[in-house]
């Protein structure tokens, strides 16, 4: 038994296309899906410009 974990989008029309190369040719295999959502990252609510300025009092300086 073999598993194998791809990640993929569901069309518009509902439906779950999965092409899996297994490397097997002319034979019987009994397929088993279990499928899971992915959860969309969260904001938690620090956003760039919140941090814009933090650190203009202590300059950055790059030596050549």
């Amino acid at each position: 038994m073999e598993r194998i974990k791809v990640r993929q989008r569901v069309g518009q029309d509902g439906i779950l296309h999965l092409d899996i190369p297994v490397g097997i040719i002319e034979q019987d295999v009994d397929v088993m899906v279990i499928y899971q959502l992915v959860s969309s990252p969260t904001v938690t609510g620090r956003s760039l410009e919140r941090f814009y300025g933090i650190c203009a009092d202590d300059p950055i300086v790059l030596d050549d």
